[in-house]
């Protein structure tokens, strides 16, 4: 991980005058002093388009700003994000304590360069199982989802076939074959017919 894009809040370091004091307090200073290729902007669409090549995308930004950014950054690449916590981030962070946002490290301006490293390095670890928790829980909400229709459709065909759930079970499996779909495309279908079936039927006993 060698290629870091930095986002800010304000405008970067290196289009700014500041004293040499607050230059060396700067992530960009700080990285590129340690061997790292840093690019920075306070753009969303800029950054949308440099983050291509970054490895991580390091945030010195308030707590608060971080959600906004990290969702348009993960949308054009998913990355390690780490938090840039020097002084004023800091301090403009407190209210945020008990916000939930999606880091994978923490940087700071006292790091020496083997800190950084193996910030960085937990910091890639930390974003690779974050990924795969949000993976396998769009998976169960998925299964969930799918369990909800076929249960639903289960019934539907109970009471209108007047059968057990289990025979409602094999009458979705067999016609997901013969159609060679998924059980819970069919499930779904047979809901929304129902359910389009009932609301027509309420419609014509308003009109009477």
């Amino acid at each position: 991980m060698r290629t870091l894009l930095v986002i800010h809040n304000r405008t970067p370091a290196s289009e700014r005058s500041l004293s040499p004091s607050s230059k060396a307090r700067s992530p960009e200073f700080a990285l590129r002093t340690h061997g790292y290729s840093v690019s920075a902007t306070l753009s969303q669409d800029q950054a949308s388009q440099m983050i291509a090549n970054a490895d991580a995308a390091v945030l010195q930004l308030p707590i608060a700003s971080i959600k906004e950014w990290s969702a348009r950054l993960l949308q054009a690449k998913p990355l390690p994000l780490l938090w840039w916590c020097d002084e004023d981030a800091a301090a403009e962070s407190l209210e945020a304590c008990e916000d939930d946002i999606a880091i994978d490290g923490l940087l700071t301006p006292s790091m020496s360069g083997p800190e950084i490293h193996w910030a960085l390095h937990i910091g890639s670890k930390q974003f690779v199982e974050r990924r795969q928790w949000q993976s396998e829980r769009e998976q169960l909400l998925g299964r969930i989802e799918e369990r909800k229709w076929i249960d639903m459709a289960k019934s539907i065909l109970c009471e209108l076939k007047n059968v057990t759930e289990s025979e409602a079970y094999d009458i979705l499996r067999k016609q997901a074959m013969n159609e060679r779909k998924r059980m819970v495309d069919v499930a779904t279908s047979i809901v929304k017919v129902y359910q389009l079936l009932q609301e027509n039927k309420e419609r014509g006993a308003k009109r009477r």
